[in-house]
């Protein structure tokens, strides 16, 4: 946290006049910031860094609907502002209204010629733009005499490798833009194998870290919640199951138990449960979206009408399409 503050001052610093992406601060997010990670040696901390618009740009998200069932990609189109009647500071040119050859000569170039492609902000070019700022600022920050610093290969975010000798953090930095003010956001977090460059899926890692602090101010002392997440998701390695069909599950379970019973002498009863709704949800084919569709969340959450409201998905949709594959869940439960 202390390295994502650190940086988030310097990008602020550096891109205080500029024309990329106002970066905010970081979001921690996914099981690491959640308190369960299922294997403590290969923690990746997670942080999504939200972006707004420049001066003299602004962003307009649109969905695509040529996409999954299961999944909502949105493009971020960026449209350029007329900045004329506007305070600016430092006597901003207008993109729309002033010449090229007076922008060329004056001002740097606009959002539009640096990281989109057909005027749709580009995930790949702004990953690498992001590498380049972590690298640059790096020897600038106070971890940087004690921690050396290892970026990672990625096209759609910025991993990277800090160490000291004695031990190491992974990080990833992944990027995107808030819908409205909710808890939603699209991110540069790809949701299948080929995701095109200028695709940003819609996201609820947020509000799912969100959800797990709104337990954690009700839950006792020694509440076990997150022991039993953590215990399952150790147990699914080798399985089919992935570790986000368990917390699925047990998001669910803790949207309808109270945090009263997950205490140290309810913990086989909860392990059970989860257990329970697992494999009832098995030989239903069906587990729905704990975020998409969800009325009963708490109002702590904000959530963008359409999603609140709209219809949930179900993560076991393949199960009811593909006989082998229920065949297969209902085989490796029982190993489970």
């Amino acid at each position: 946290t202390n390295l994502m503050d650190n940086y988030a001052l310097y990008f602020g610093h550096i891109l205080s006049n500029s024309f990329y992406p106002v970066l905010q601060r970081a979001i921690g997010v996914g099981s690491a910031f959640e308190g369960w990670s299922p294997r403590e040696q290969d923690v990746v901390y997670q942080v999504l860094i939200p972006m707004t618009p420049p001066r003299g740009h602004s962003f307009h998200l649109e969905l695509d609907s040529a996409g999954q069932r299961q999944v909502r990609n949105f493009r971020v189109r960026v449209q350029l502002e007329c900045t004329c009647t506007k305070e600016q500071g430092e006597n901003m040119l207008c993109f729309l209204h002033h010449s090229e050859e007076e922008l060329r000569r004056n001002q740097d170039p606009s959002l539009l010629d640096t990281l989109c492609t057909d005027s749709y902000l580009d995930v790949e070019k702004t990953a690498r733009w992001f590498y380049q700022l972590v690298r640059a600022i790096w020897p600038a920050l106070p971890q940087s005499h004690n921690w050396h610093l290892m970026l990672l290969p990625s096209r759609r975010s910025c991993q990277f490798k800090v160490s000291n000798g004695r031990e190491s953090f992974r990080i990833e930095m992944l990027f995107g833009v808030r819908r409205g003010d909710s808890d939603v956001f699209v991110s540069s977090q790809p949701r299948e194998a080929h995701t095109q460059s200028t695709t940003w899926p819609e996201t609820y890692t947020v509000a799912e870290t969100e959800f797990f602090k709104h337990v954690a101010k009700q839950a006792p002392p020694d509440s076990l919640h997150l022991k039993c997440l953590q215990f399952f998701t150790r147990l699914l390695l080798g399985l089919g199951f992935s570790t986000y069909i368990i917390k699925t599950i047990v998001m669910h379970l803790l949207n309808v138990v109270p945090v009263s019973q997950w205490r140290r002498r309810d913990f086989l009863q909860r392990l059970m449960d989860i257990s329970e709704s697992l494999w009832l949800c098995v030989q239903a084919k069906c587990l729905y979206h704990f975020i998409a569709g969800n009325q009963r969340l708490p109002q702590a959450i904000r959530l963008p009408p359409d999603v609140q409201m709209g219809q949930t998905y179900n993560l076991f949709h393949r199960l009811a399409e593909d006989s082998a594959a229920h065949t297969q869940a209902i085989s490796e439960y029982w190993v489970l």
